[in-house]
């Protein structure tokens, strides 16, 4: 069984009985679910995965009034669970299951007790961490305050920032793949070829993700979260290809061409969200026609690889 399914099995069976013999004037006011670090958070966990950090149980988010209220009691309620015990904590982060309050969730993710502020904080977070903050499922919320959040971090990014960060790497993707891997294998320098289409790789996943407006998960299930994903999703196997294919005269050959394909396709792609109008091949020029939409003339005058 999954992590997400075994949480909330767990939850219907031990959580929600809890909840209502202990806490019966507190239970509207107590979201329940499973999200943040982890790969069962995505639901891309499996056998393999439990070998570590893979605590059962499921979370418990409180606003900082029900906290200061029940949050100790609620929390030996959890521990006394049969497996509550097991609450997660290592000296690298929090609990991962059992009571938090909604403001420490978040700033663990955003470095704010909720949605990114500003849009200098939604240009510097890394897509991961929004990532984490938005996956898994919550099994209930009556107060709605902790799925506020979540959507408003799921859904709140700021165009221009989506379009800085899209224009950034685009002109990576260009760089990276289209100038200076077939360069790196004409100077016979195999290993910085390589390291050209890694990046070419993260640049081309990260646009994809940008233009589903979706946040990039951590770089071990970006590709695997592309299958997901409506617009280019067809890309993974383009992408995966071109990680893992023979590095032969042939390889080498065939991977270039399998760059441009991809290169068309996101190209396509930024014609129908009209980003670009421009006819050319290599990626750069339609970086900077990216950069025309934002309006933000701070934004604007950064340079295009920042974001």
């Amino acid at each position: 069984m999954r992590g997400l399914d075994e949480a909330r099995k767990l939850y219907a069976e031990y959580g929600a009985p809890m909840l209502r013999e202990k806490f019966p004037g507190w239970e509207g006011r107590i979201a329940v679910g499973l999200a943040g670090h982890g790969s069962e958070c995505f639901g891309y966990d499996d056998e393999l995965s439990r070998d570590h950090d893979f605590p059962q149980g499921f979370c418990l988010w409180l606003d900082d009034e029900t906290d200061r209220a029940i949050g100790v009691q609620l929390a030996r309620a959890y521990r006394a669970l049969p497996f509550g015990a097991a609450v997660e904590r290592s000296a690298m982060r929090e609990a991962s299951r059992g009571v938090q309050r909604i403001s420490a969730f978040y700033a663990r993710y955003t470095g704010c007790p909720g949605a990114p502020e500003s849009v200098e904080q939604w240009l510097s977070l890394p897509s991961w961490a929004l990532a984490e903050a938005t996956n898994g499922e919550v099994f209930r919320d009556d107060q709605g305050a902790f799925s506020a959040v979540r959507e408003a971090i799921k859904t709140g990014m700021p165009e221009d920032v989506r379009l800085k960060k899209l224009a950034a790497r685009v002109i990576t993707m260009a760089q990276a793949g289209q100038y200076n891997y077939p360069r790196c294998v004409r100077h016979g320098e195999l290993g910085a070829a390589m390291l050209a289409m890694d990046e070419f790789v993260r640049a081309a996943c990260a646009a994809v993700y940008l233009l589903n407006r979706r946040h990039m998960p951590y770089y071990k299930w970006m590709l695997r979260g592309m299958a997901e994903l409506e617009k280019l999703g067809a890309l993974r196997e383009a992408l995966e290809f071109l990680l893992t294919g023979e590095n032969d005269e042939q390889g080498r050959i065939l991977k270039s061409a399998v760059v441009e394909d991809c290169c068309a396709s996101v190209v396509k792609e930024l014609k129908a969200q009209h980003l670009t109008h421009g006819s050319w091949d290599y990626l750069e020029p339609h970086a900077f026609e990216i950069t025309e939409h934002i309006e933000s003339r701070e934004l604007r005058a950064m340079h295009i690889m920042e974001g």
